[in-house]
Formats: structure tokens, sequence, C-alpha cells
């Protein structure tokens, strides 16, 4: 089973060379502190930042300098700020190559729902259904279960919708998902996770084809 960082490890494996990538507050925003060596990425935050870097070792924080999630980051060489319509233009002008985002809950069919709680207080939706909508692939990064144990993996999602049958792969502590036409497509296990382990905690239809490999992280 992969810890938070695992998570994040395993999906910069889906990073390729020249790619914009957006990255959603939580275990996305990890992602930054693994990019493969030797790789070319330029990561866009929502806020207004092209360029962004890993997150600055301890007593080197600019707290001028956060993401979306204002959390401090760093910036590279060559990188620039912008105000929020230029961003946005970035984002619906499908300028972004990949954008991984965090999730409350998934259905079988690819909706996402990860912006609202009914009952709790939230700020607002950000700009997570600009990114939905425009992104040209969305990568899921989340944790299988829920606090009470239960799937976030549904056939169907219970909470208000961000995006409707946008998202292409899904990366949880037990296992890689790629979303088809019949459901979740199990691509890889996590060391040491069965597949029946991972069926016991997915609700949705599992599509298990052949054997399924461990992740290489």
């Amino acid at each position: 089973m992969l810890d938070k960082n695992g998570i994040a490890k395993r999906i910069a494996q889906e990073l390729k060379d020249g790619y914009y990538v957006n990255l959603g507050i939580g275990i996305p925003t990890l992602v930054a502190n693994y990019i493969p060596e030797g790789m070319d990425i330029t990561f866009q935050s929502e806020n207004g930042m092209l360029g962004m870097g890993p997150f600055p070792v301890e007593g080197e924080e600019d707290a001028d300098l956060i993401n979306a999630g204002k959390q401090t980051v760093t910036i590279l060489e060559g990188g620039s700020y912008f105000d929020s319509a230029t961003s946005f233009a970035m984002i619906r002008g499908e300028h972004v190559d990949l954008t991984v985002l965090g999730a409350m809950e998934v259905s079988e069919t690819g909706d996402i729902a990860n912006w609202k709680i009914p009952g709790k207080m939230v700020k607002g939706m950000g700009g997570a259904m600009d990114l939905v909508a425009s992104a040209k692939n969305i990568i899921v990064a989340m944790q299988h279960v829920n606090k009470a144990g239960e799937s976030k993996l549904l056939p169907k999602c219970s909470l208000p919708l961000t995006g409707v049958g946008c998202v292409k792969r899904i990366v949880t502590e037990l296992a890689v998902f790629d979303v088809t036409e019949n459901g979740f497509k199990l691509i890889e296990r996590a060391p040491g996770v069965s597949v029946e382990e991972i069926q016991k905690a997915t609700e949705g239809k599992l599509i298990v084809d052949g054997e399924i490999p461990e992740m290489k992280i």
C-alpha cells in the first residue's frame, strides 16, 4: 500500500518531456517533487504562475511564492507570474497537456466530484470545473476509501459533480486504473496488494484482465 508520496511518485511516471502540467490541491502538489531526471516539465498554477518548482527546503520559504493551495513553492529560472485572467485563458484555451486532481469520488464512467460535501462550508469550486472541462488529459490522485472505510470508486457519484466523463486514469494507494466505457480497468497493483483487496475496496465495476503487475515505484 502506498502513502501519499508513493501515489505522487507513480503519477510522475505519466509525465512526458515538454508537458505543461497543472497540479490540483492535496496529493497532486507532491508530483512536482518527483519529476524524472532529465525531463523538461513546466508546471502551471491556476493562481498565476508558470514554471513552478518543487517545495522549498525548510528555512528558504518565500511567503510570496504560493501555489493554488496556498503552500509555499519555488519558481524555476525563466518562470513567470500573471493574473487570473491570463491563467484561465491558458486553461480554457487547452494549453495544459495534463491535469492532476484530487477527488472525493470518481464514478465508473469517469465523472468526478471533488469540490463540495453538502452541509460543509466551502469557499467555492476554485478552478476545478475549468480544468476538467478543458484539460487534454486528467489523472486523479486520491485515497481509495474515505475515513469511514467506504469506497470512493463508485458506480455513480453521490456528491455534487465537478465534471462528467472526463477522468482518464486514477492512482490510489492500492492501484492504478484506467476509466473505460465498461468500468474501472485495473492496470497495476501497489506493492504487496492483492487483486482481491482491490476488488473488496472498489464499489464500481472493476475489470481484471489477466495477470496484473505490481507498480514500479
